[in-house]
């Protein structure tokens, strides 16, 4: 059971822990007021609610930004193997740090509008 996304990266080997570290900067460059955690078991931001989740597999990286964040970028994910919330980055190939921050972001933008919402109904 991991606590930390440090203590999930570190059971990896170095070329996938390297991969993991430029995942989470890129998140974090992109959602800067994000808070981590691991959820799932798995390395995962939250902002207004889960926000995107990442996982290491052997042969590819799991990344899992809800379903809207896959249907929103289909065009762009198209070229890899995906499902309702999630999408499979080979090992085997460059991973898309730039489609990830695009992602990122628009989840930020999502998240934060429902929250701007929900407390506009408050009100």
């Amino acid at each position: 059971m991991f606590k930390t996304i440090d203590e999930y990266i570190s059971q990896f080997p170095h070329d996938v822990q390297e991969i993991l570290k430029k995942i989470r900067q890129v998140i974090k460059e992109n959602a800067p007021d994000a808070k981590e955690k691991i959820s799932y078991q798995m390395p995962t931001f939250e902002l207004h609610g889960n926000l995107v989740h990442f996982a290491a597999h052997p042969k590819h990286i799991g990344f899992y930004p809800t379903p809207t964040g896959i249907t929103a970028f289909a065009h762009r994910l198209s070229e890899y193997k995906s499902s309702k919330g999630a999408v499979q980055f080979p090992l085997d190939r460059p991973i898309p740090y730039g489609l990830i921050a695009d992602i990122v972001k628009f989840r930020v933008e999502e998240n934060t509008k429902k929250a701007e919402e929900k407390l506009k109904k408050k009100k």
